[in-house]
């Protein structure tokens, strides 16, 4: 699964898009909120080690900036929230408000303590400024309804967003659209007519939605994306009718644990990885595809004889990122379970055997992450830029070697090693936490991004 050789190419490409991954936060920890998240259910209350998971982070950061891509980062959130517990009924001081939840509601202290915006995919939709009528990239920002514990986080996300995305005249955070439930990029894919990933040239939009249009719901776990959230979410990146493709996620899918569409598909520039139950309509939702995108899309299908979709969730193969890079070329990075996996692996292979445009594959551990449910494409928004475009995002959230240096040390710092249930109510952790984010705000640079900031510390 090397990469061929760039002489090889018959074309060289200069491809700006942006990878924008979430900096796991010092709370992480295994509370199984998410129903229909089958590695979140299986590792409830289990011990979670936030520092570890960080650095992983990082590392996949790290690897994929090594591949040419532009990488960049967003803060966490400030966790435990305690404004979402005293919206609930808890007073007094903070360190009151916590031991209350802890002792009363558990789970309502669990929900607000949960470092769940590390997966960036669902912090937004992208609608770049190719393809918007105004010419200006878009950030939709999800609504998160499904999940209580998810629903506090799109005040903050907004605020990030245009922390990072500052240049009003060039782009727009949109907030989140009051119609159904959205779920951000986890549930929609972007296609473009050639390997370019980038927003030089126009791309047709799939919006992959689980409910709304009448069908029969999935019998076991909840949809998530509806279609009504998803039509209001085209339609505020200023996305005409023909770039813009409304298909149904199959509900077997997702009660076989593909709680998100990118839990068993991805697209990336003109190739569509998807697993063969991924969609409702299977073969009628490809030939939409390919006629929305005038046959220019490559489709690699995995049978579910190869992989069952039982094991692409367990694996989570479909939930890697498809990477062009600046040669042409594309790269998977897969979550290391793959590689053991006897059939994720062959499946992996067969993707990466140079007889498809992805011509390499490179496995990431991000197992901390894996075992809440999020792999490496859970952990990172894309956002497809113009070359005119490089400077959008503020410095302060770019990655580089020096500023991963920064970061590392921050972690090592501030984060606790190993964390139980029972630590979230510590009012020291809440603590560290708030000091931990004025040192690392204070180094972005951007003005201050979190409640306790605004309303003052304490």
């Amino acid at each position: 699964m090397g990469v061929r050789p760039a002489e090889q190419r018959t074309t060289l490409l200069r491809v700006p898009e942006l990878q924008l991954d979430g900096l796991v936060g010092p709370t992480h920890n295994y509370a199984g909120l998410s129903p229909g998240n089958v590695a979140s259910q299986a590792n409830r209350a289990a011990v979670s080690h936030p520092r570890k998971a960080a650095l992983q982070g990082l590392d996949k950061m790290r690897a994929v900036a090594a591949l040419g891509v532009p990488q960049g980062f967003l803060p966490p959130h400030e966790r435990p929230h305690v404004p979402t517990l005293r919206a609930l009924g808890f007073g007094g001081s903070d360190a009151d408000v916590l031991a209350a939840a802890h002792r009363d509601a558990p789970h309502l202290l669990a929900r607000a303590s949960s470092a769940s915006a590390m997966w960036t995919a669902n912090a937004a939709t992208v609608i770049p400024s190719a393809d918007a009528a105004d010419g200006r990239l878009h950030l939709v920002v999800a609504n998160l309804r499904s999940m209580p514990h998810r629903a506090i986080e799109p005040a903050t996300t907004a605020r990030i967003l245009r922390a990072a995305f500052p240049d009003t005249t060039r782009a727009t955070v949109h907030e989140p659209v009051d119609s159904g439930g959205d779920e951000g990029a986890a549930n929609h894919i972007r296609l473009t007519p050639s390997h370019d990933a980038g927003a030089d040239e126009a791309g047709t939009h799939v919006f992959v939605f689980g409910t709304g249009d009448g069908s029969s719901p999935p019998k076991v776990h909840p949809a998530r994306q509806e279609l009504a959230a998803s039509m209001h979410v085209a339609t505020c990146g200023g996305l005409t009718p023909a770039r813009a493709l409304f298909i149904r996620q199959n509900p077997d899918a997702i009660d076989a644990g593909c709680f998100h569409n990118d839990v068993c598909s991805v697209g990336n520039g003109n190739v569509l990885l998807m697993h063969e139950r991924a969609f409702a309509d299977g073969t009628e939702a490809l030939d939409r595809i390919r006629e929305a995108t005038a046959g220019g899309v490559i489709p690699i299908v995995v049978r579910d004889v190869d992989l069952p979709i039982a094991e692409a969730v367990s694996s989570y193969l479909f939930n890697s990122q498809v990477i062009t890079r600046p040669d042409g070329g594309m790269t998977i990075v897969a979550p290391s379970e793959c590689g053991e996996m006897p059939n994720a692996r062959r499946a992996l292979d067969r993707i990466a055997d140079g007889t498809t445009p992805i011509d390499a594959a490179l496995l990431m551990d991000v197992r901390e992450s894996m075992r809440n449910g999020g792999g490496p494409a859970c952990l990172r928004l894309r956002v497809p830029l113009r070359r005119s475009e490089s400077d959008l995002l503020h410095p302060g959230f770019r990655w580089t070697p020096d500023r991963d240096a920064w970061l590392r040390a921050w972690i090592e710092r501030w984060y606790p090693d190993s964390l139980t249930p029972d630590d979230l109510a510590d009012p020291s952790l809440l603590r560290s936490m708030r000091d931990a984010l004025d040192a690392l705000t204070s180094w972005i640079g951007a003005g201050s991004l979190y409640d306790f900031q605004l309303r003052g510390n304490g």
